[in-house]
């Protein structure tokens, strides 16, 4: 994979913690020190990784074949646009990349952490964000905020149960990995959560001036 040059930040948290409701200002923020920035998405991201998020999020299928089907759409992804990106030196905002595994598949459906790391070493060759927004809420406020969303996909859909072990997961690696992944508590107002971010992005900012 040729050598990076530009900044990778994703976000993440469980469906209705509101990560959402932010990108567009994140965007915007990055934009004022960015050289270039693509804003993108997981699973998604690419004609083919689009069609296999559709998949993903409306086809019953194994559990096993969801987690190949996520690697496979951010192979996609990778080859085509992060990496490229990242080369050329513009930055890159991906909604979800390969935290939202490791809680999903691994932490709501229970898939073992090593096969998912066989598969992200196959895959991202080392490729890792260098600034990770872990969006985080008590499963009653994100539980309210889906309700209140459309028609809820395969992952929405799920019991509490599966979306509690899915926020588990991220809060053990922003723990393993705080340097990266900061934890913003998106249960306050969106003005509150705003300046949350925009405080956190300033000082890594300045780290990367």
């Amino acid at each position: 994979m040729v050598a990076r040059q530009g900044y990778f930040i994703t976000l993440e948290g469980v469906d209705g913690a509101g990560k959402s409701s932010h990108i567009a200002s994140i965007a915007d923020c990055l934009r004022q020190h960015a050289p270039a920035l693509v804003v993108t998405r997981e699973p998604g991201g690419t004609p083919a990784g689009e069609q296999l998020r559709d998949m993903l999020l409306h086809q019953a299928m194994h559990q096993d074949t969801e987690l190949l089907l996520m690697f496979a759409a951010r192979c996609e992804h990778l080859r085509t646009v992060i990496s490229p990106a990242l080369a050329r030196g513009d930055w890159v905002l991906c909604d979800r990349f390969t935290d939202a595994t490791y809680a999903y598949q691994g932490g709501g459906r229970g898939l073992d952490d090593a096969r998912i790391g066989e598969l992200e070493q196959w895959v991202q060759l080392g490729t890792q964000p260098d600034l990770t927004l872990l969006f985080d809420v008590p499963l009653e406020v994100a539980r309210a905020r889906r309700s209140s969303a459309r028609e809820p996909d395969r992952f929405e859909a799920q019991a509490e149960a599966f979306f509690e072990r899915t926020r588990q997961a991220y809060l053990r690696r922003a723990a393993a990995a705080p340097g990266r992944i900061r934890i913003i508590d998106a249960s306050r107002s969106m003005e509150e959560v705003g300046a949350s971010v925009v405080a956190v992005l300033t000082e890594r900012l300045q780290s990367w001036q």
